[in-house]
């Protein structure tokens, strides 16, 4: 029916422009201005996200910034679950938000890497792996003091798992599509990161650029 389908469409349009701008927000630049600190974009990679934040601001404030960005990916999936939309525009939203996170609008189309945006989107459509993923990143970050690593081995992890649930729980298809987005999103935006760690370059988090 032509109703139904220009229907979706304009759902699909409002879900998608929703994410992107709120996806966009940049976290760690605001909380940094708040606060007195320095402009993450000032140091190391140039980007927005965690590990840079880290090193402008320090651990307290990284991790309020964190939590805003992770809040920013739950937002773009809960919008379109609360309007009734279905987990097709769910996943619509969360690949976008990671998208806007890191090509943010309203900083020259700059940004973080996606990962925390890309965490909080899983928080709201499978908490479970949202969990689950935590030990990994956290442990292989303690281990080797190498954000990136944590990053690509978490995220790959919990899509791998994400892919798993569907197969065994019978969960909407459509979240395969999720979980193989949102990772290789993750890992195009590390490429840089990727090819500094095939070079035994990468940064560490204890160390300033």
């Amino acid at each position: 029916m032509p109703g139904v389908e220009s229907g979706s469409v304009l759902a699909a349009v409002i879900t998608a422009a929703a994410a992107y701008f709120i996806g966009g927000i940049p976290f760690g630049i605001v909380v940094a201005r708040l606060v007195g600190g320095q402009d993450p974009r000032s140091i190391g990679s140039g980007r927005t996200g965690g590990a840079n934040t880290l090193r402008a601001i320090g651990p307290r404030w990284a991790l309020v910034s964190g939590l805003l960005d992770a809040a920013k990916g739950s937002v773009a999936v809960l919008l379109p679950r609360l309007l009734g939309f279905g987990p097709e525009l769910e996943v619509l939203g969360a690949l976008v938000a990671i998208v806007g996170h890191s090509r943010s609008p309203y900083i020259g189309f700059g940004g973080g890497r996606g990962v925390s945006v890309a965490w909080g989107t899983l928080v709201v459509i499978q908490p479970l792996v949202a969990l689950a993923i935590l030990p990994v990143f956290g442990g292989v970050i303690l281990a080797t003091r190498i954000s990136s690593l944590g990053s690509l081995l978490g995220s790959l992890f919990g899509g791998l798992l994400m892919l798993a649930l569907v197969a065994l729980q019978g969960l909407p298809p459509v979240y395969d599509v999720y979980a193989a987005g949102s990772v290789a999103l993750i890992w195009i935006f590390h490429l840089d990161n990727i090819a500094r760690l095939l070079r035994g370059t990468e940064r560490r988090i204890d160390r300033r650029p």
